[in-house]
């Protein structure tokens, strides 16, 4: 699959909400030995593991 290019914003608002999702224990989606929730979403982002999408609105 082939990773969308998101503005650092959209970024950001993805690496939060992965992060608050592990942080109430939602699994893991990589081996990491990483503890802190956003350096387990930022290392999930950059493995193109995570299962998010963003809708973009017209221009």
């Amino acid at each position: 699959m082939q990773q969308q290019h998101y503005n650092r914003y959209e970024k950001a608002r993805i690496l939060g909400a992965r992060a608050l999702q592990v942080s109430y224990g939602a699994p893991v989606l990589i081996d990491t030995n990483q503890t802190e929730p956003i350096l387990v979403a930022a290392e999930e982002y950059d493995a193109d593991a995570l299962p998010f999408t963003v809708k973009r609105g017209k221009k």
